[in-house]
């Protein structure tokens, strides 16, 4: 059995990173939504959303696969255009961005009620249009928590593994991340020197990034307290 451990941390960083930079937007506008607004099934919602936090995720990578596997539906479509989820880099992605998307929209809701209110009502009532006073207030003022989340989601798409070995597989160079590359290696008698160096990486990878999270929270409680 072939296994990079160099390919193995690469892959698991760009996993992360693609994850972490399709949730912003996503976990930004639920944040803020989750936070500011009031709605019928808003309830709903918010419990969709976090499902993947307590579902195992062998169980969400099956939900995906069964979305989005050339037998259904919208897997078929999407075959017929040429795009291949399951079994890809992309499978690998999609995996890690819905098992950290809850994470991510925790701490950008909570970061938008740490941002006093009244801030926004000021603008509001000096005639700025709400899409404006969001740009301009709202998202400034909640920017250091939103890195912070991202930061965490980043952190949780790393040790990500049931869900992307159900949806994209183990496929060396293409998405046998660290954890599935540390999996794969157990069954390899001489793999004991290539499992001590994936862990140390990932120590190292989970360490930096949290304590980039502390920083960075540290940093936006100074900031609304100024």
């Amino acid at each position: 059995m072939t296994i990079d451990p160099e390919s193995a941390i690469r892959l698991s960083l760009i996993v992360a990173a693609f994850s972490t930079v399709m949730g912003f937007p996503i976990a930004t506008g639920l944040g803020y939504l989750l936070a500011r607004k009031e709605f019928f099934g808003k309830s709903l919602l918010s419990a969709l959303v976090m499902a993947p936090l307590v579902l195992p995720p062998v169980v969400t990578g099956l939900l995906l696969l069964r979305v989005l596997g050339r037998s259904s539906p919208l897997g078929a479509w999407l075959h017929a255009h040429g795009v291949d989820v399951p079994f890809s880099l992309a499978g690998a992605v999609l995996a890690a961005f819905v098992v950290g998307l809850p994470l991510y929209v925790l701490t950008a809701r909570s970061a938008f009620e740490t941002v006093d209110v009244r801030f926004e009502a000021v603008s509001l009532t000096l005639g700025v249009p709400p899409w404006r006073t969001f740009l301009r207030v709202s998202l400034p003022l909640a920017l250091p928590g939103l890195a912070a989340g991202a930061v965490l989601a980043f952190a949780r798409a790393l040790g990500e593994f049931g869900a992307t070995v159900v949806l994209a597989g183990s496929l060396e160079g293409e998405t046998r991340t660290i954890a599935l590359a540390v999996y794969a290696l157990l069954e390899v008698p001489s793999g004991e020197h290539r499992i001590r160096e994936l862990v140390l990486a990932s120590l190292a990878l989970a360490l930096f990034t949290l304590m980039g999270y502390e920083a960075l929270t540290r940093w936006h409680k100074r900031r609304l307290a100024a």
